[in-house]
């Protein structure tokens, strides 16, 4: 689907095989293949009894939630193209859920997981890699796929890096000197030739760097100091807007920073105490004003 444009690869399959069990389940449910004109009876009842068999088969509320987006994006693309009313499917409701809440690291334990991340790996230039990698995601609040998408040409690291984020929204962000210093002992070690259009961090044969070795090297480092299941990369993030915040940071501005349409988003993804968050969230609405 067209619509998917922008999407990544794993997000357009992970929709048709979301599209694939619903035809499927329909098809068994009508006793019939699902055609166009199938598709168009659809209604509450069908939504429903697909619903439940989703819940039966073990998927939590959040899996069925996606399932359901999936599923009307298809219908209200295909309903525009064949003239049918997709209302029924449309109007269905997602089970609800409760978002677990993000949990940062503390400022000391972000800088003992990059120290200690240093110490995963003998080959110097692949433990160096991997300071830098966690370095840049700290540092910059990037996504895993964000650092891992930076090419040979984005470096030595500017002072500003231009992003390309979720949906291709780009954004600028600032890099600090750290980032810059952990990415030039990287490059400096680094036996493999690191060509502009080329990713910028490689693997031990010279590939790109698959973002499960990143998880890798942070659990081991997190087992190490004794920090929780959630000290993943992404909490690296967190723990960048988080620790803004706390340091008297724009809420508008990490929200920039973040690359977030909403600003409910970014409030999610801080763990300052309430207080604190309020009078953030008030100033940069005076600042907004």
């Amino acid at each position: 689907m067209r619509a998917l444009d922008g999407r990544t690869a794993s997000t357009v399959e992970a929709y048709a095989a979301d599209l694939r069990h619903f035809l499927a389940f329909q098809a068994g449910h009508r006793g019939g293949p699902m055609g166009v004109g199938a598709m168009g009876e659809v209604g509450t009842a069908e939504m429903r009894a697909w619903m439940a068999a989703e819940r039966r088969r073990g998927a939590g509320a959040r899996s069925v939630a996606r399932r359901l987006s999936a599923v009307k994006g298809f219908v209200r693309w295909l309903s525009e193209r064949e003239g049918f009313d997709p209302t029924a499917v449309l109007a269905m409701r997602a089970p609800r859920f409760r978002k677990p809440l993000p949990r940062p690291l503390a400022p000391d334990a972000a800088r003992e997981v990059i120290d200690t991340v240093g110490l995963q790996h003998e080959t110097p230039w692949i433990a160096a890699r991997d300071v830098a990698v966690v370095t840049v995601l700290y540092g910059c609040g990037l996504r895993i796929s964000e650092g891992l998408g930076l090419r040979g040409g984005d470096a030595p690291l500017a002072d500003v890096l231009r992003i390309r984020g979720k949906g291709g929204k780009e954004r600028l962000v600032p890099v600090i000197p750290a980032a810059r210093a952990a990415v030039e002992r990287y490059r400096a070690l680094c036996p493999f030739e690191l060509i502009a259009d080329a990713p910028l961090f490689r693997g031990a044969r010279g590939g790109a760097l698959h973002a499960r070795l990143v998880s890798g090297a942070m659990a081991r480092a997190r087992m190490q100091l004794g920090l929780p299941a959630t000290a993943t990369p992404h909490a690296l993030r967190h723990s960048f807007a988080t620790h803004l915040l706390e340091a008297g940071g724009d809420l508008r501005a990490i929200q920039e920073l973040l690359g977030h349409a909403s600003l409910s988003t970014t409030q999610a993804y801080t763990a300052v105490d309430a207080v604190h968050l309020m009078e953030t969230y008030a100033r940069a609405h005076r600042h907004g004003a």
